[in-house]
């Protein structure tokens, strides 16, 4: 990138190699865009710089000035003589200025490593083979880039505590803890809830819990993920399966419609761990405990995992064509739901085109924390709206359409995985029209119905939500579904299919994008599902965002001081 189309890049000379990098940006971050390490541990992007692990010394210089003349001091061959500090600064405390000159490799820089190495290790236990966070232990990995490769300590290490539970969900390692702070300014800083803190002195100092207090709020797991050691750890996690054996796919939260992004840890179709994924534009890099545990749902007692057609086992063909058949006889309305995606709405709205009735929607409320749990609890209203399945925003309970089935104006209801009896239906109702339930779970709604068709969780399948930004993001099928069961795509697609004697329309994602992006100019300028960046893309929703829904727009942390 161009200096003229970057205006705030300047010149960093870094081990005398000149390079461009952005003016007054953190040196760590600017060093790490152009390739360079600057190993840290206390060091964070979302946190206030602490300083107090050192590990980052470099060594700092900028072209001299004659104080006299105030004319650049110059080296006998006319180049400009660099002053240099008498001491190495850490990086994590320094910003990149004009002409800045950093050695990284110089023989001090080298030697401070090495020292700061040798102290954390004083104490540390060497019990890497059996350590909840090796794989992905910045401790293990910076002592053979950066130690020695020797020990001179021949004294016995200080004894601590091995499982201190500071609360609920997060156990301390406490002879493993560096002393880092990442999880009090955490704490402190972003919870304003500063229960973390050190007691005692020198190689005595402990990580603990204020007394009278525990680690219970719903984003203590972010201070497991902000350990650069295995000094915390997620409880539900701890000792299940090392990380080097787990694939990683980008995923969405489910849990409101802030959208966190997430990656889902899994191995041979099991999943094990979910983490919080960077996005500066929507969650920074945090997560609430309660989203991490969703994946859980994957293996519950009352999945769905088979069809059932009038009460009886039945096969997902035989069921679909059941449905079918019910939807072609009419007086048929909808039940959407804000937790399909929107290819799943899209083909739900292909389906109310060939089988016209009417869409309804609850809403799923609860109580905004302000941060990363919005007050809308399903991951996708908006994309309801965007994709026209729904014109107004979701009702807190079906009045509407209750008194539709009473009246006798529904004698068949296709339902998307709601559980209608806590938006108000009662079982009587339930019990007066043909129910075809296409979902996932047991509930009060799918004891009712007539037909049962299965469907797949969100970490089964691939598809795109859009949250309470107009961001449209995507997420990827982390596991494989239980064998048999279709996804709801295509339950959908062969639903308009066959009450119009059509053939079914193509239900992966980017032949759904293909006719999205041809129908609803939204999305006109989504090319298809592979082109939405993985950290989203924000929707110029227009009339649709003054639609009145619950919360629009997310709170942002308080940035890094």
């Amino acid at each position: 990138m161009s200096q003229a189309a970057q205006p705030n890049l300047v010149p960093v000379f870094v081990d005398g190699v000149e390079h461009q990098l952005p003016e007054r940006m953190n040196l760590v971050d600017a060093l790490k865009t152009i390739g360079k390490e600057v190993p840290h541990y206390c060091y964070h992007p979302k946190l206030p710089v602490s300083g107090n692990c050192r590990m980052c010394l470099v060594e700092l210089g900028s072209p001299m000035i004659d104080r006299a003349t105030n004319q650049p001091v110059l080296e006998a061959d006319g180049r400009a003589k660099i002053g240099w500090q008498p001491k190495p600064a850490i990086a994590c405390a320094s910003t990149v200025s004009r002409n800045l000159h950093v050695k990284l490799e110089s023989k001090a820089v080298k030697e401070c490593r090495e020292g700061v190495t040798e102290m954390l290790l004083v104490n540390h236990p060497l019990d890497c083979p059996v350590c909840d966070q090796a794989g992905e232990c910045k401790l293990q990995e910076y002592s053979a880039d950066y130690g020695k490769g020797y020990s001179r300590y021949i004294e016995s290490k200080n004894v601590k505590p091995k499982k201190t539970k500071l609360g609920p969900r997060v156990t301390l390692d406490d002879e493993r803890c560096i002393l880092c702070s990442r999880c009090i300014r955490f704490q402190s800083e972003i919870m304003k809830d500063p229960v973390l803190g050190f007691i005692n002195r020198g190689s005595y100092n402990t990580l603990t819990c204020y007394p009278g207090r525990e680690l219970d709020n719903n984003y203590s797991l972010n201070t497991v993920d902000l350990c650069p050691v295995g000094a915390l750890t997620d409880t539900d996690f701890r000792f299940k399966m090392r990380v080097w054996f787990l694939k990683q796919t980008n995923s969405i939260c489910t849990e409101s419609s802030a959208g966190t992004n997430t990656v889902v840890w899994s191995r041979e179709g099991v999943i094990h761990r979910i983490t919080p994924r960077r996005n500066d534009a929507v969650n920074d890099t945090w997560m609430a405990d309660s989203g991490r545990a969703l994946y859980k749902q994957v293996a519950a007692g009352d999945r769905i995992l088979s069809a059932r057609n009038g009460g009886s086992p039945a096969t997902v063909d035989a069921a679909t064509a059941s449905a079918a058949e019910l939807i072609r006889a009419g007086a048929v309305a909808y039940v959407s739901s804000g937790h399909l995606s929107v290819e799943e709405q899209h083909l739900l709205a292909k389906l109310v085109s060939a089988a016209p009735g009417v869409v309804h929607q609850p809403a799923r409320l609860g109580k905004s924390d302000g941060m990363l749990i919005s007050e809308d609890r399903t991951p996708n209203t908006r994309g309801a709206l965007a994709t026209g399945l729904i014109c107004a925003a979701p009702s807190a309970s079906l009045d509407a359409l209750a008194a539709d089935i009473e009246a006798g104006k529904v004698r068949t209801l296709v339902v998307a995985g709601e559980d209608l009896t806590t938006a108000g239906l009662s079982a009587a109702q339930l019990g007066k029209v043909a129910i075809i339930y296409i979902g996932t779970h047991e509930n009060a709604t799918a004891a009712a119905a007539r037909i049962v068709i299965p469907g797949l969780t969100v970490f089964e399948k691939s598809g795109s939500f859009i949250n309470v930004q107009w961001r449209l993001q995507k997420f990827a099928a982390a596991i494989p579904g239980p064998a048999g069961i279709p996804a709801q795509a295509a339950t959908l697609a062969r639903l308009a299919a066959e009450a119009t004697s059509a053939a079914p329309a193509a239900n992966d994602a980017e032949s759904v994008w293909k006719s999205l992006a041809a129908e609803r100019p939204l999305f006109a300028a989504v090319t298809g599902f592979a082109a939405i960046p993985d950290s989203g893309l924000a929707l110029d929703a227009g009339a649709l965002a003054g639609v009145a829904l619950p919360e629009t727009k997310l709170l942002k942390f308080a940035p890094a001081a």
